[in-house]
């Protein structure tokens, strides 16, 4: 029977689940008159059976479902225990499980009894039912008459307007506000007192225009949540209009894009492109041609913080818009919410950091190439990459730094700093000094700035928060999913764009509204709920009729959240409201714009000449206003500026340059040494590493070294390691590879001594020489060498006052431990020009 019931689905049953229309042919009918009660008994047990079969299916997939989620929640749950850490929902869940427990709920009640006289619960609407049970439970001594003291009224106060509820994805019920407003009435009846149900129908913030169009879009969704009461402008003279743009259709054919432009940018002839240049256009001639507005004090001109556009989502025509504004220069705030890890130049600037970190990452410093960071061509990087002949990218740069001259100078530059700079400074480093933010906006548009900006703000926020080091903050950015809200005011003058669900409790004189067109509704959740218990949504085709029952109502309860969510998006603006809509329209007219057009033909509005074509407008009030008196605005008037501004600057201080005790000239070596400058700089080099390293090097040789010089500088360090005689040198107390700093008369010294021991009373500076020709007495030592132990022996005079100092140099070919003299090596010293103007520590 298993493998029979596909067979007879294929065969009976469309791919819906609904019996084939044309199955059994008219001739097999005719032929077969006499089994066809049988046949269609037959189908309709299959249907019965596929509908038992996507059931049990659901119902499998669904204790997988619940068996993962119980590992998962208590994985969870044991990491936030570990923590100490409550989300939100642990919030509500835990005081709606403390005032619940019949062990302690009675005494939790009887303690709040005594300090709770009022309640009060704001933006009602938006309050889940967990909140609601919260809420319940601390009522109910009010309406008991037990609990109530007789020298306190009590009260509950609950504002809220169903017609608002939009936030069903955080678990608001509009429902449950009426069920909850029945209950108190009802408690509170038994107990003797009454629930006062006012409404208030006046509104104080937009034109009468404005509302004759609400009411009128609304006067048949009762289902949504809206009553027949009419809206009461408290404004009655406050002029308003309202503007219909005609839809912007999508184009029929756009034109062919580079084969290299990214396959998700969109053409210039995108209805979305298209509609924000029109609506960008627009609000810079409102402001050119100063297109005055109402205002408490009379007429004025536009201004850019009276705009403020409201969209459904911040995907869409979101990022069109800001771009379209900047595009002509307008200010605009960006978005209200940007996701900094998602941003282009973001992640340039990551790649690059990453490279940063660690060199050896050949993918994050090609991306980084190829970014407008430094603008290589594709042709540049292949040639690059497929030629080389080092595992890593970084070393083939760096050895064609004569062909890639700019490139190579930035990056060693920051590889330079990368140990002193905290990360927002290296960042600001890329963008300022090597021009970093002008080549991204340059080759992205200036809405890039947004991102960069948001990126060092992040920068701060992590230096704050922990120890700033460029791997971690670059650790922090790849697990954190930061999202930055940003908070506009009107008072910033600037033009704001955000969705409608953020303009809740906001207000604009102008307000467009340019995504109203189709939207398809869709349950994306692959989560819901059925008789309140959670369940894997399948496949449209695989629902069984009760889930296929549940996603209707679900889809039913978001278009009435669409009709709230279009009722709080035209109720933000004051006196103008404009409409406008891109793509396609909905075959039923259930769309914003279809809804709004209707209405406007029903309040007698006319017809008017828009970016976008033929348009209708609907208005109250005058319009034809004069224009206020010129008045000297007060930004042109010059703010007293401090005397600072008005002196000549002192000349720059240059410091001076920092030095190396290593680098205090002189020769270092003796006649005949036999090697060349580089050669021997590379087998001292490589000798020195070897005596760090006790002979075990964990870095290759140096590739200009010789195989036969590499070799006999291994011998020459295991010859030193074990004489015994220099055991005391190598003793694993001793210091090896001691980095100093130190004054040095008025310069600053850096240097790095071979061998440091410390004892109670001394301080022995031992320092490696390779030299080939070995003096045999200090006095016959290298001038060079002299100055180097000398200007050792000062920085540990400053370093360990009280100490004595011994200096010997070990020369490695001999193994010979030579010591000098110190008035020696301070002679020496003092003939550099560096000690004339002080004699400390000599």
């Amino acid at each position: 029977a298993i493998r029979v019931g596909p067979t007879l689905m294929a065969a009976f049953l469309t791919q819906a689940g609904t019996l084939k229309a044309r199955f059994p042919t008219k001739k097999t009918k005719d032929d077969a008159a006499h089994l066809m009660p049988q046949i269609e008994a037959l189908m309709g047990r299959v249907v019965q059976a596929r509908q038992r079969l996507l059931s049990l299916d659901a119902s499998e997939r669904t204790v997988v479902l619940h068996q993962f989620a119980r590992r998962f929640t208590d994985a969870y749950a044991q990491a936030k225990q570990r923590r100490g850490w409550l989300d939100f929902d642990d919030l509500i869940q835990k005081a709606r499980q403390l005032l619940s427990d019949d062990r302690v709920a009675a005494w939790v009640l009887y303690r709040l009894d005594g300090g709770i006289d009022h309640i009060l619960v704001d933006e009602a609407q938006d309050t889940s039912p967990s909140q609601w049970h919260v809420i319940r439970r601390l009522a109910e001594e009010f309406s008991s008459g037990e609990g109530a003291r007789a020298d306190v009224t009590r009260t509950i106060f609950v504002v809220g307007d169903k017609k608002q509820s939009i936030y069903s994805f955080q678990g608001a019920d509009p429902r449950e506000f009426d069920r909850m407003q029945r209950e108190f009435a009802t408690k509170l009846g038994e107990s003797g007192q009454n629930l006062r149900d006012e409404t208030l129908d006046y509104s104080f913030r937009s034109s009468p225009a404005i509302l004759r169009l609400v009411d009128e879009v609304f006067k048949d969704a009762g289902d949504a949540g809206f009553g027949v009461g009419q809206h009461l402008a408290f404004n009655t003279d406050l002029p308003g209009r309202v503007d219909l743009w005609p839809l912007v259709p999508k184009p029929e054919q756009e034109d062919e894009q580079d084969w290299f432009d990214p396959v998700d940018r969109r053409s210039p002839e995108h209805q979305f492109r298209v509609l924000a240049k029109q609506i960008a256009t627009r609000i810079k001639q409102m402001i050119d041609d100063t297109v005055l507005i109402p205002d408490k004090d009379g007429p004025r001109p536009v201004q850019p913080r009276d705009f403020l556009i409201l969209v459904q989502r911040r995907g869409g025509i979101f990022p069109d818009i800001i771009r379209a504004c900047k595009e002509l220069d307008l200010p605009i705030a960006g978005a209200d919410r940007l996701k900094v890890g998602a941003e282009i130049a973001v992640r340039d600037l990551g790649a690059l950091l990453s490279f940063l970190a660690t060199p050896d990452d050949s993918l994050s410093l090609a991306t980084a190439l190829r970014s407008p960071l430094f603008g290589w061509s594709e042709q540049d990087l292949f040639t690059l990459a497929h030629y080389r002949n080092t595992e890593f990218l970084w070393a083939t740069l760096r050895n064609k730094g004569t062909e890639h001259p700019e490139t190579v100078r930035i990056l060693y530059d920051l590889r330079d700093n990368i140990d002193f700079l905290r990360p927002y400074d290296l960042i600001e480093r890329i963008l300022t000094r090597h021009g970093g933010r002008q080549r991204l906006l340059a080759r992205l548009g200036a809405e890039a700035e947004d991102g960069i900006n948001a990126l060092l703000s992040q920068a701060l926020a992590y230096e704050r928060a922990s120890v700033p080091s460029l791997t971690g903050f670059l650790a922090w950015m790849q697990t954190d999913d930061l999202e930055v809200k940003r908070q506009v005011d009107s008072a910033s003058n600037q033009i704001r764009v955000m969705t409608v669900h953020g303009s809740k409790g906001l207000e604009a004189p102008i307000v467009i509204l340019p995504e109203c067109g189709k939207r398809d509704i869709q349950i994306r959740d692959e989560i819901i709920k059925m008789d309140g218990v959670p369940v894997w949504k399948m496949p449209a085709p695989l629902q069984p009729e009760p889930m296929v029952n549940r996603v209707d109502q679900m889809k039913a309860a978001q278009r009435e959240e669409s009709l709230r969510l279009l009722y709080v998006a035209l109720t933000r603006a004051e006196k103008w409201l404009i409409v406008a809509a891109s793509g396609d329209l909905d075959r039923n007219g259930e769309d914003w714009h279809q809804r709004v057009e209707a209405a406007m033909h029903t309040c007698g509005a006319f017809q008017l000449d828009t970016p976008a074509g033929d348009g209708l407008r609907m208005e109250h009030g005058a319009w034809d206003m004069a224009a206020p008196a010129a008045q000297t605005a007060p930004d042109s008037i010059s703010p007293p500026l401090p005397d600072y501004f008005f002196k000549i600057a002192p000349d720059a201080h240059i410091a001076k340059q920092t030095i190396s005790p290593s680098d205090m000239g002189g020769a270092k070596a003796l006649p005949g040494d036999g090697l060349d400058e580089a050669t021997a700089m590379a087998y001292g080099t490589w000798l020195h590493h070897l005596l760090e390293t006790q002979g075990r090097p964990y870095i290759s040789p140096p590739p200009e070294l010789p195989t036969d010089l590499q070799q006999k500088g291994m011998d020459e360090a295991q010859a030193v390691l074990n004489d015994p005689e220099l055991s005391e040198v190598f003793d694993p107390a001793t210091l090896a590879e001691v980095s100093i700093t130190a004054r040095l008369g008025t310069h600053r010294m850096h240097g790095t001594i071979d061998r440091l021991i410390l004892t109670k009373d001394t301080v022995h500076i031992i320092d490696f020489k390779s030299n080939r020709v070995v003096p045999s007495t200090p006095q016959d030592c290298p001038e060079g060498v002299l100055r180097q132990m000398g200007a050792y022996a000062h920085a540990m005079a400053q370093i360990y006052p009280n100490h004595t100092r011994k200096l010997s140099v070990l020369w490695t070919r001999t193994g010979n431990l030579m010591p000098l003299p110190h008035d020696i090596v301070m002679a020496a010293l003092h003939r550099t020009p560096y000690l004339d103007d002080d004699k400390s520590g000599t």
